[in-house]
């Protein structure tokens, strides 16, 4: 029952999908939802590719722009306002840490972070485009598996700077054991379902970004782990269209 509890807090996270989590939330259980994101990252785009077959008849533009739409609404924009919040404090924070996690923190947002929205969206679109065209469909449910793999990946190697929130309960209560197997067993099907050179790509990007991370605030936060998700998913879909 703990387990299942831990299922529907990660779903109800990271998805609008609507559910109802049993009052006590326990720590632990904010803790195991991590062994879940891969799982809720399948139904997502398992529910996208349910959605490119009802369309099937349309031309990949049409289905593209339509699954995309469904894929933000799906995700509630959660990790876009989180791109866009990053993106404000790393060209306003001016290298500086507290400046950077002020900004984060203002609702409002400045130029910078609309056109990374733009280019972000637009990329994710025309890559999607692509792949459906060419019925890649593997491609599109493991990209969106293996971003919300990262997040684990990262809370598991990386400090988290906030001293409250989601973020902490996560970081203080992940069962390490399990994440660390859990995340073997995605990179070994991604391996063998998407190619050594697209997982690659996925690795060196999650490490760079990580390393400005930890450069700029000495760690992550909800917005740029956020922000890193959906860089992933836009690097990843463009790397299986060029590759």
């Amino acid at each position: 029952m703990n387990q299942w509890q831990s299922f529907l807090i990660a779903l109800q996270f990271l998805t609008t999908i609507p559910v109802r989590v049993s009052e006590p939330v326990s720590a632990k259980n904010i803790g195991q939802s991590l062994l879940y994101y891969p799982i809720i990252g399948l139904i997502i785009g398992g529910l996208m590719l349910g959605f490119v077959w009802l369309l099937g008849e349309q031309s990949s533009w049409v289905i593209a722009i339509l699954t995309l739409t469904l894929w933000i609404t799906l995700t509630g924009g959660l990790h876009l306002d989180g791109l866009a919040d990053s993106a404000d404090a790393w060209l306003g924070g001016l290298g500086d840490k507290e400046k950077t996690l002020r900004i984060m923190k203002d609702p409002a947002s400045g130029p910078i972070a609309v056109v990374v929205l733009f280019l972000v969206i637009a990329i994710k679109f025309i890559m999607l485009a692509e792949l459906i065209q060419h019925q890649h469909y593997l491609a599109i449910i493991m990209t969106v598996v293996l971003a919300r793999t990262a997040i684990p990946i990262l809370l598991l190697t990386t400090p988290y700077v906030r001293s409250n929130g989601l973020g902490t309960l996560l970081v203080e209560n992940m069962p390490h054991r399990s994440v660390r197997l859990i995340i073997s067993l995605v990179l070994f099907l991604s391996l063998l379902s998407i190619g050594l050179i697209a997982l690659s790509i996925f690795f060196i990007v999650l490490l760079l970004l990580r390393y400005y991370m930890i450069k700029r605030l000495d760690g992550t936060t909800g917005d740029t782990a956020g922000a890193m998700l959906e860089l992933l998913e836009t690097i990843t879909l463009t790397t299986l269209v060029i590759f």
